[in-house]
């Protein structure tokens, strides 16, 4: 069997009842190739190892039983137990180590106690057998080697008995002789000393008898104490993670509380509800006492504990501290609340423009999606002809647009002084662009080659952003943000994506820059994979797996954020991040933790030290924390948002039609718009035809690349061809990563303002 198959599940296990000989849980077994892991109910009792497909079966419907008596127990990797029975295998796995510990402890006592009864060796085990295999073999063997001894005296004083009998006959006989007087004497002292060792013989073995019974009853009392003990911790293991829920979800709930969201500025009032605030905080944070992160790549794993003792204290020196500088007290005091209050004074008294809320709701048109596919496995998405039935109304620059749907992360990030807080707030930002892909599973439109798409929101919230389908194959967007509040940022993305059959794999390729005016910190990262699961059978769903690692350029520090693939048998939280951010040195300041799809928090670390060994061997680190504070909340979809495919408030104003936007514009596209109206067969026909007329204008460009380079042949001045040149962006070489990509040359803006578009093509 395949180890990449094997590999593709995991279970978790229920810990047996206390002075229970019943093990029962759930675990994943291999079926075949085409299902794999199947979760299974498993009853272990009496030897005997059966499973079920549900807990309802047991009463009537067995799926099968192995025999422990006759079976092999191996364990192949961390997670995963194979038994083997004659020609019967189970290929098991659990959801960690430790549980798959619990479960071949359990295995291998039942399979001993299974041999037991069949020999009849013992009949006093019962429930009273230890919980672990060294402890039951030592005082098994132990108890055999006792018993042994004491058939061997036994044996031996039945002998003494029996020929000092004999002894004392023999002697009697010589007595009743007539033999001198001292020969007498010697023979009756002979006599009395063969009637004292056999006296002695008899004691000793007596001793013995007791000395092996007083063992055996001293030992099940330990092997009761021990097993009680062990049961007592699992039992407070399991009340311990279970009050961790609790508390997690007590948490959550205290944070989206509305009622906690305090306007009032006085100072003694807002002291009053910190100080109460912080010993909620300090009560609800307990769980993270035992919340364990995967690892980086490269980096060790690690722990995060909550500190629990002179928080107060310690929060009041980090406010303090030269790092934080400008005003402390914003960081660690409901950030998310004094953004918005910062930003209420002049920018919400100008009037803004009314935009749209809604867009027509999606039709319900059916369509045969095996029939088209089936010929496209293996094909660079780009170029498969597809309808609009698989796409949303929107185009692949508007997608990447949406992308400052949180830009206020950086209008705040902007006015930091510390460039580690700053840092923890370009993290939310990079991770809040995926928030609007969880139920987007629909593909945006391929722009056309100089198709372009602004979004002004200069007068709302003092940004501008511009992009460009740059290239078309590979395809390749160039975008451009600059903002009055004092940040810019510039990528180029390129998009090389797969269809595997059952899954579709998106991987931007490019790298983000973001630079800040004032500080000069530059940021740069990239994005993780995204995956469509269930293209031919089931309901699409999407995915994101892989790491981004953002680095300031200017200080040298890190951000290292783990995307944790989704997966049906994980015990962990759904759409998980993690990560941590660390200074030039490598050092460790804040944690971060959340969800791609939900929110982000980040915590101060107070301490931290080297804890034990992982389930790899690698050395984890303890990380003791201040509570976390909540760095990026999504924000709830419009109404009615399933029937308008799952658009956030930012994405229905995409295509809203706008004045004085150039001729190239997205929202110009008119099979774009069409779709967007419900007119999808309208829509189909316009979209082959602007498919069309690209591919000859390209096949023009090739023809004209081909007769340049036949006169460069012919003549030595001859002129080299330049090919396509995008309108508003020109190649250059960065001189951070020294990577050569497309960036703004300006000239858009201005554009714009005289209503010049006498240079852009006719591309509609």
């Amino acid at each position: 069997m395949s180890e990449q198959g094997k590999g593709s599940a995991s279970a978790s296990a229920a810990a047996p009842a206390p002075g229970s000989d019943t093990y029962k849980g759930w675990l994943f077994k291999w079926t075949n190739y085409l299902k794999g892991y199947q979760r299974r109910w498993f009853v272990l009792s009496n030897g005997l190892l059966s499973y079920y497909r549900t807990q309802a079966e047991m009463a009537h419907t067995c799926r099968g039983t192995i025999n422990l008596a006759t079976a092999h127990i191996d364990t192949e990797d961390a997670c995963n137990i194979v038994l083997s029975s004659g020609g019967r295998t189970y290929h098991l796995k659990a959801s960690t180590e430790v549980e798959r510990q619990r479960w071949v402890t359990a295995l291998e006592l039942a399979k001993a106690k299974a041999i037991r009864m069949m020999t009849d060796q013992s009949d006093d085990s019962g429930d009273e057998e230890p919980t672990s295999q060294s402890d039951r073999s030592e005082i098994q063997g132990t108890l055999k080697i006792l018993v042994s001894k004491l058939d061997d005296l036994s044996t031996c004083n039945d002998l003494i008995a029996k020929h000092g009998a004999a002894l004392q006959r023999s002697l009697s006989e010589l007595e009743g002789l007539k033999v001198p007087v001292e020969g007498g004497e010697k023979i009756k002292a002979v006599n009395e000393r063969a009637t004292l060792f056999r006296i002695t013989s008899n004691a000793m073995i007596n001793a013995c008898r007791d000395f092996l019974d007083l063992a055996e009853t001293h030992s099940r009392r330990w092997q009761r104490a021990l097993q009680y003990e062990r049961e007592q911790r699992t039992h407070l293991e399991e009340t311990i993670e279970q009050l961790a829920k609790q508390h997690n979800s007590l948490e959550r709930a205290w944070r989206e509380a509305p009622t906690l969201v305090s306007t009032t500025p006085s100072a003694p009032t807002t002291n009053k509800a910190g100080s109460e605030r912080l010993r909620k905080e300090e009560a609800s944070d307990e769980d993270e006492d035992t919340e364990y992160f995967d690892a980086m790549e490269d980096s060790p794993a690690f722990i995060t504990v909550t500190a629990t003792e002179n928080t107060q204290h310690r929060r009041s020196q980090s406010n303090l501290s030269g790092a934080s500088g400008g005003q402390p007290n914003d960081w660690n005091q409901d950030d998310h609340m004094s953004l918005s209050c910062n930003d209420v004074s002049g920018k919400e008294l100008q009037p803004r423009r009314q935009r749209r809320t809604r867009v027509p709701d999606k039709p319900n048109y059916s369509l045969n999606l095996w029939s088209i596919m089936k010929n496209c496995i293996g094909k660079e998405l780009s170029k498969i002809p597809m309808p609009v039935n698989f796409n949303e109304p929107l185009s692949m620059l508007q997608r990447l647009t949406e992308d400052l749907e949180y830009h206020e992360l950086l209008d705040k990030a902007a006015r930091c002084d510390s460039s580690l807080e700053q840092m923890c707030l370009v993290a939310a930002f990079s991770v809040s662009s995926y928030s609007t892909t969880v139920h987007r599973t629909a593909k945006p439109f391929n722009p056309l080659l100089g198709e372009t798409y602004e979004l002004d929101r200069l007068e709302e919230f003092g940004y501008r952003s511009l992009c460009e389908q740059v290239s078309h194959h590979p395809p390749a967007a160039a975008h451009h943000v600059v903002s009055q509040r004092g940040w810019t940022l510039w990528q180029e993305i390129t998009i090389a994506s797969k269809f595997r059959g059952k899954y579709l794999s998106i991987m931007p390729l490019g790298a983000i820059h973001l630079h800040f005016h004032s500080s000069g910190n530059h940021y740069v990262w990239r994005k993780v994979t995204s995956t469509v699961h269930n293209i031919i059978v089931g309901k699409l769903w999407i995915d994101q797996s892989g790491d981004i690692e953002i680095v300031n350029h200017r200080t040298k520090e890190t951000c290292q954020l783990k995307f944790s693939p989704y997966s049906y048998f994980s015990r962990e939280v759904p759409r998980k991040v993690t990560g941590v951010v660390a200074d030039s040195g490598g050092q460790a300041h804040y944690i971060l933790s959340g969800t791609w799809d939900d929110k982000i928090e980040s915590a101060k670390i107070v301490q931290s030290s080297r804890g034990g060994s992982g389930s790899e061997g690698k050395q984890k680190t303890v990380y003791q924390t201040l509570p976390p504070k909540l760095l990026w909340k999504k924000y709830p979809l419009p109404e009615n948002a399933e029937n308008m495919y799952y658009f956030s408030a930012l994405a229905l104003t995409l295509n809203e039609q706008e004045e004085g936007v150039g001729l190239t514009d997205s929202r110009l596209r008119p099979d774009q718009k069409l779709m967007e109206e419900g007119r999808w067969d309208e829509a189909n026909s316009e979209k082959q035809r602007l498919e069309e007329k690209q591919r000859a204008v390209r096949r023009r460009r090739e023809a004209e690349a081909s007769d340049a380079l036949d006169d460069e042949c012919d003549y030595d001045s001859g002129r080299e061809y330049e090919g396509y040149q995008p309108l508003w962006f020109h190649q250059r070489r960065d001189s951070v990563t020294g990577e050569t990509n497309f960036v703004y040359k300006g000239g858009y803006w201005e554009a714009k303002e005289k209503q010049d578009w006498s240079m852009c093509p006719n591309i509609f």
